[in-house]
C-alpha cells in the first residue's frame, strides 16, 4: 500500500485537524500505533510540523469524512508519491574522483582511438568538449593530465571498459588482437615435457630406473 511522502508529518496533522482513531491514522501513514500515540502526546523526540495530505492531493477530505464517520473504515490513498527516477545524462562520479577524468580520458584516447567521444562521455561521464581538448591537447591543464587507467581510478569497471573497446573495434571493423609473444616458448616446453614423458615411459618398460627430470630452472651457484 502507498504511503504519504511524508509519514510522520502526515501524521501530525491528522492527529490535530480530524477526528481520525489513531489505528486508522497509523495504518494510512504506515506507522505503529504507538508511534501515532506519541505524536499525539507531544512526547516525540521533536515537536513536528503537520503536513496537510489533502493539499498534498494524497487524501481527499470525502476520505476523512469517511473514516470519521467509521472507525473500521481504511482510507485510501488518492496518489503515493512520484517515484524518483534516475533521467539519462553523464554518469554521475563522486567528487572525490572528478579530478582523475581527465587522466581516464587520456588513457582511452591513447589506447583505444577507436572510441567515439561520445561513448567516452558516457563511460565516464564528461562531455564532448572536455574529450575533444584533451585529445586536441588544449585542454587548460594538459601539462598534469597523465594517462591511467580509468578502471584503477575508479571511473567504471573492467566489464564496461571490455564491453566498450569490443563494441567500438567491432564497428570500426578491428579484430581482437591475441598476444602471441609466449607461443614459442609455450611449444617448446609443451615438447620436452612430452620427450621427458615418453622417455621416462620406456626406461619403466625396460625395467631401468628412470633418470629424475631435469629442472627448468638451475641454480647459478650450484655446484
Amino acid at each position: 500500500m502507498a504511503q504519504p511522502l511524508m509519514p510522520h508529518a502526515t501524521a501530525s496533522w491528522l492527529v490535530d485537524n480530524t477526528a481520525l482513531s489513531f489505528e486508522q491514522i497509523a495504518e494510512f501513514c504506515g506507522l505503529h500505533i504507538l508511534e501515532v500515540q506519541a505524536i499525539a502526546d507531544d512526547t516525540a523526540a521533536t515537536k513536528l510540523t503537520g503536513r496537510d495530505p489533502v493539499r498534498a492531493h494524497e487524501l481527499t477530505m470525502d476520505e476523512i469524512e469517511k473514516g470519521q464517520a467509521n472507525p473500521d473504515y481504511r482510507l485510501k490513498m488518492l496518489k503515493g508519491p512520484e517515484q524518483v527516477r534516475r533521467t539519462k545524462g553523464p554518469r554521475y562520479t563522486p567528487v572525490s574522483k572528478r579530478q582523475d577524468k581527465p587522466d581516464g580520458i587520456a588513457w582511452i584516447i591513447r589506447n583505444h582511438p577507436e572510441i567515439s567521444d561520445g561513448a567516452i562521455g558516457k563511460l565516464i561521464g564528461t562531455t564532448r568538449t572536455t574529450i575533444a581538448a584533451i585529445r586536441d591537447r588544449t585542454h587548460w591543464n594538459i601539462g598534469n593530465i597523465t594517462p591511467k587507467d580509468p578502471v584503477t581510478l575508479g571511473l567504471c569497471s573492467q566489464r564496461e571498459l571490455d564491453a566498450l573497446v569490443a563494441k567500438a573495434a567491432k564497428a570500426a571493423g578491428i579484430e581482437e588482437v591475441q598476444d602471441t609473444r609466449l607461443e614459442g616458448d609455450r611449444e617448446a616446453l609443451l615438447e620436452q615435457l612430452r620427450a621427458e614423458r615418453e622417455a621416462a615411459a620406456r626406461a619403466a618398460e625396460a625395467g631401468d630406473e628412470p633418470a629424475a627430470p631435469r629442472p627448468l630452472f638451475e641454480d647459478p651457484f650450484k655446484r
